[in-house]
């Protein structure tokens, strides 16, 4: 039960971001909006801000799941441009509104996930350092990351597929071949 209400308070925050920014709407809009009384607002977030990291969180997660693999990993990327994407009136409210410094952190979290496992998977078998691989992943991750804002940043004009085609090509191999440079020996 405590989920749906989170999700219903999700729900309103994104229709209410349709028509007024983040830092006008207020906890009674949202309880309003949504049918609940501000008690319980309370007792599942601190604050508009709190419900805003859960709702970017929760996108993420199920942007990713499935899509942790080598295999997949390009998918991943795409399903986290597509929820953005999705999101665009949401997180371009939060990215101007409130500080890009929040969306830039969802983002890190999220691509590193995805980059982790990748990385984790590649190395089964070799040894190396575990503060190297997180080394590897925290260098694609900015990379990603540094992408992924240049295009929220232009107003997610471009077409995200040719990015993920581009990445794709570019990093085509090179995180198994970063491995393979740190290997132990």
């Amino acid at each position: 039960m405590a989920n749906t209400t989170k999700l219903a308070l999700e729900a309103s925050l994104k229709e209410l971001l349709r028509t007024k920014p983040i830092d006008r709407i207020t906890i009674n809009d949202l309880t309003e909006h949504c049918g609940i009384s501000r008690m319980t607002f309370y007792y599942h977030f601190k604050d508009i801000y709190d419900l805003v990291e859960w709702a970017c969180v929760e996108d993420g997660k199920r942007a990713l799941q499935g899509k942790k693999t080598y295999d997949t990993w390009l998918e991943g990327i795409a399903q986290i441009f597509e929820a953005v994407l999705e999101n665009k009136p949401f997180i371009m409210n939060v990215y101007h509104a409130v500080a890009h410094e929040k969306v830039e952190q969802y983002l890190y979290k999220l691509t590193y996930e995805l980059i982790v496992n990748v990385v984790e998977e590649k190395c089964k078998g070799i040894a190396i350092a575990d503060g190297d691989k997180r080394f590897i992943a925290d260098f694609y991750k900015y990379g990603f990351v540094g992408i992924m804002l240049d295009w929220i940043d232009k107003g997610m004009q471009e077409d995200y597929h040719k990015i993920v085609m581009m990445m794709g090509t570019a990093l085509d191999g090179n995180i198994a071949r970063s491995i393979e440079n740190f290997k132990q020996k």
